[in-house]
């Protein structure tokens, strides 16, 4: 009977790795803490992006340093030309603009999101 449920948690775990793998985008938040600035605080998120993937148009409720940890991602921010990023470089992206990010490579891309944003408001607002 051991035997049995050692199997069926290993197929459980097994097939909740490969969904968490297969997710076309995925945030995993690192850290969230108030700063000097009152009413702020900074917020540090990866972001992994699947090939091809697109994050749609959004923007955040303060600035956003960009950095980009593996792949090569496009950023396109509102009014401006759109702009290739590959690993160990970084973008700032001024607060309330409307932007997207998407992984023009052929494997995964990352990017470490460093937000500096007013408390208590959405981190992510999807764009009208």
């Amino acid at each position: 009977m051991k035997m049995i449920q050692a199997i069926a948690l290993a197929f459980v775990l097994g097939a909740a790795a490969t969904a968490h793998a297969e997710q076309p985008v995925q945030r995993t938040d690192l850290i969230k803490n108030d700063i000097d600035v009152p009413g702020h605080e900074v917020v540090q998120v990866r972001v992994d992006l699947a090939p091809g993937v697109l994050a749609p148009n959004h923007s955040h409720p303060g600035e956003e340093v960009a950095f980009v940890l593996e792949g090569t991602l496009e950023y396109q921010l509102e009014g401006r030309q759109p702009v290739t990023l590959k690993a160990g470089q970084s973008l700032f992206i001024p607060s309330g603009v409307v932007h997207s990010a998407k992984n023009v490579g052929s494997g995964k891309a990352s990017e470490l999101a460093t937000y500096i944003v007013r408390k208590g408001e959405a981190l992510v607002v999807p764009a009208k």
